[in-house]
């Protein structure tokens, strides 16, 4: 907590788990919402007030559409539930909740009430680890009825949350994009982009997203590993600065280099270009990437008015990125400290990178 705080984190959010006992498969058990003992010593209210007079906002992840098979609430009776030729539907050990259901509505209320009242929740990272496949039979002439209800109803449900709270923050996680839909992102203010555990992926999965979601709400990971360099780390950055930053990861035990790259991300990014980015549009000096070619460089830019700023990333290919654009007035933003050079090759951009794996923000 206070590492984040110190590298100017603005939210803190604990993750999937926060509710189980310790080894416990948290998955079949997920639907009670209450902290167990046995994780928090002190209790979870304890950690989330550290977060708060540490300077950020505290968060909890949720999944509320579902009951895990083990847990208390998979004792309800089955019209809490969708249901399907008589038998509750049943995806990754979890039963699905039917919203059109008022009690299992006001059920999911008093558990927002709970975390946003109770505990000072300002941030839910609001995850669908399942599918609600062709619907339900229930209350419904056809599966496809059911779903359509069922689907009105949640989102409904979404716009009477930040009715009451207008403060608190909703993440689209949805499994990492998998549900990555307006019907979704014209309630919520956040979308989670991937849970890609490569870095060196994200920076194509980004400009491909980048295309179907606004700026302003895509959340891009940056995750430098324990033993990550401050190439690794910038490289993390430059990726999540050009949306919205996500930042991960034990930056109390990184080494020194790699913190101070995260830092200084942070700090460029609210000082140079977060208050443009919901003005921004993306353009795409290379085109779209080709996923499966380490050696092909990746660039993505954002253009706003009277501000422009443009990503490049080096992978495996060679040290020099070529840009067909001017190269008049462009600087490097982040990192400055790390040997990349700007040039011209035929009065055209180039950026010349000394390492492979490594990525940069230019100013235009």
């Amino acid at each position: 907590i206070a590492s984040a705080a110190k590298a100017g984190c603005e939210y803190f959010v604990i993750d999937a788990g926060w509710y189980a006992e310790a080894h416990e498969d948290w998955s079949q058990t997920i639907g009670a919402w209450q902290p167990t003992a046995s994780r928090w010593l002190h209790g979870l209210k304890f950690v989330l007030d550290r977060i708060r007079q540490s300077g950020m906002i505290p968060g909890l992840w949720l999944e509320p559409e579902v009951a895990g098979a083990k847990s208390v609430l998979a004792q309800k009776p089955n019209n809490w539930f969708l249901v399907r030729h008589g038998k509750r539907m049943l995806k990754n050990s979890r039963f699905l909740l039917d919203f059109r259901n008022p009690e299992v509505r006001a059920y999911l209320n008093e558990v927002i009430a709970r975390l946003v009242n109770d505990y000072g929740v300002g941030y839910i990272k609001m995850d669908y680890n399942v599918d609600s496949l062709q619907g339900t039979e229930l209350n419904a002439d056809s599966f496809g009825q059911g779903l359509l209800e069922h689907d009105r109803a949640h989102l409904e449900w979404l716009e009477s949350l930040l009715i009451r709270y207008p403060g608190l923050v909703i993440e689209n996680c949805g499994s990492g994009g998998g549900r990555m839909d307006y019907a979704m992102l014209s309630r919520l203010q956040i979308q989670s982009m991937t849970d890609q555990e490569n870095y060196l992926k994200l920076p194509g999965i980004l400009v491909g997203a980048s295309a179907a979601v606004l700026p302003e709400q895509l959340a891009i990971w940056s995750y430098p590993l324990a033993k990550a360099d401050a190439d690794q780390a910038s490289f993390n950055l430059v990726t999540a600065m050009m949306c919205r930053i996500h930042q991960s990861g034990r930056l109390d035990t990184i080494s020194a280099s790699a913190l101070l790259q995260v830092t200084n991300g942070i700090r460029i990014y609210k000082d140079l270009i977060r208050e443009y980015i919901p003005q921004s549009v993306p353009f795409y000096p290379l085109g779209m990437p080709d996923m499966t070619n380490r050696n092909a460089p990746v660039a993505l830019g954002m253009r706003a008015p009277d501000w422009t700023a443009l990503a490049v990333w080096r992978l495996e290919g060679a040290d020099t990125v070529e840009l067909p654009m001017e190269a008049a007035n462009a600087e490097i933003a982040y990192p400055v400290d790390l040997g990349i050079e700007l040039g011209t090759v035929k009065g055209k951009l180039s950026v010349r990178f000394p390492r492979t794996k490594m990525a940069c923000i230019l100013r235009l």
